[in-house]
């Protein structure tokens, strides 16, 4: 049997991938336990690799991978051909640090010697979402696979192609793909030492569920609703522009998308017209276009669940749209909201409420159950007196929340466990191993 991914845009066939027999997924985490045993014993060989072949393919290839990202997904070709150069960055970066993040860790004790070393954990399963086709499963798969563990990839469906091409330029026994239902992949868990993904709540949870039936170790990035929150002492139109960005760049389509714009009622109307602007300004259309900024969203699944929001959404408060809506175009749209929101909003689409009080306003950030991302507008002293009262994993003054492999990336309450990305990403499939050794006298 066959996979067929489509363009969002235009409805035409993209790739067909065939899809993964039970039995070789077995025989996949199989092999994949094999490899991991000798890749563990040399971290030379495992950062040659990264800077000798892995490197060098995703370069070679970044044409042809951010062509089928785009058309697979939706994403502009510009941010596509991003994605691939952030991902070379981030690769850079560990192979820079992995000594030193992976060095024993020297603790003083009564011992003769003390210390915590970091073994891997074996096979490292990643259920990775469509929205970020190479970023996401990178910054999961090469600290793991730095750490010395092997990976198997399960790939959203959507970019079957992409999730083929991917494994294609990593060129190694190391890192193997398995093309599976969602529902068969919840199988596969049991098979593997470990399970990172990127997702939904709803199907966190399930994966949560199965990973520790079977006592797997796991981290979850899941949904986001991150508030954006402009004091009156901001600069409205850097606001606005980052505003824009923030809640359009990869169509709408980011956990850590700005999403929920909380805004001082002083200049409420003041950054609202800035925002209009910026919308308005917006290039929309084929994400195959350079000049395109905001392209169609994913499938004819997700512009349905965008569209039954906006329509929720109408009975809250006022609805702005910039531009036509048709098929999967979502046009950038101003939802101006008297009251709370708790969905998650997967799309082009910014939600606006007022406040009075720094107080009212940390309340309005908190008020929903996911914690991933924040970003705080104005004077930094003044929103520094706002960080320890928000309920999230990441807080940004006067920049739009990003992830950087310098940087711990996760959420709270809902939106997660665990973290990616700097040392503490890496070494979350690592067994923290004690050691104690003294003289027998």
């Amino acid at each position: 049997m066959e996979l067929e991914t489509r363009n969002p845009y235009d409805g035409k066939i993209v790739s067909k991938v065939k899809i993964t027999e039970e039995n070789n997924a077995k025989d996949i985490f199989k092999n994949s336990k094999k490899e991991q045993k000798s890749w563990a014993k040399d971290l030379e060989n495992r950062i040659a690799y990264m800077k000798d072949i892995l490197i060098p393919n995703m370069l070679k290839a970044k044409k042809e991978l951010a062509e089928l990202m785009s058309m697979e997904m939706g994403k502009s070709i510009t941010q596509s051909i991003a994605e691939i150069d952030k991902t070379v960055k981030m690769i850079e970066y560990f192979i820079s640090n992995a000594h030193d993040f992976l060095s024993d860790e020297v603790i003083s004790t009564e011992a003769k010697r003390s210390y915590v070393s970091f073994e891997p954990l074996g096979v490292i399963f990643l259920i990775m979402p469509w929205n970020y086709p190479l970023w996401q499963v990178s910054r999961a798969a090469i600290p793991a696979m730095l750490a010395g563990n092997s990976i198997v990839l399960k790939h959203a469906s959507i970019v079957s192609g992409s999730s083929k091409k991917i494994e294609e330029i990593f060129d190694s026994p190391l890192f193997k793909t398995v093309i599976v239902k969602g529902s068969s992949a919840l199988d596969l868990i049991k098979y593997s030492d470990g399970v990172s993904f990127t997702g939904s709540t709803n199907v966190g949870r399930q994966i949560y569920m199965e990973s520790a039936k079977n006592i797997k170790k796991v981290v979850l990035e899941l949904g986001g609703s991150d508030p954006f929150i402009v004091l009156k002492s901001a600069d409205l139109k850097f606001a606005a522009h980052n505003a824009a960005l923030g809640r359009l760049q990869n169509n709408g389509q980011s956990c850590i998308a700005s999403k929920r714009f909380i805004v001082n009622e002083s200049i409420y109307n003041d950054f609202r017209k800035e925002l209009e602007n910026a919308f308005a300004r917006i290039k929309i259309g084929n994400q195959m276009d350079p000049e395109t900024y905001l392209g169609p969203v994913s499938s004819d699944s997700q512009s349905e669940i965008l569209r039954e929001q906006i329509n929720q959404l109408k009975s809250l408060g006022k609805i702005t749209s910039y531009g036509d809506d048709h098929g999967n175009m979502i046009p950038p749209t101003i939802a101006d909201l008297n009251s709370p929101y708790n969905e998650e909003v997967f799309g082009p689409i910014a939600l606006l409420r007022k406040f009075r009080t720094p107080e009212e306003a940390l309340g309005i950030a908190n008020e929903i159950e996911f914690g991933l991302g924040a970003s705080i507008w104005g004077d930094p002293e003044e929103a520094d007196s706002y960080i320890t009262g928000i309920e999230s994993g990441m807080v940004f003054v006067n920049k739009i929340v990003a992830s950087d492999p310098r940087l711990p990336f996760g959420g709270v309450k809902k939106s997660g466990v665990g973290r990616e990305l700097s040392r503490h990403g890496l070494l979350e499939f690592t067994n923290k191993k004690t050691v104690w050794i003294q003289d027998q006298k």
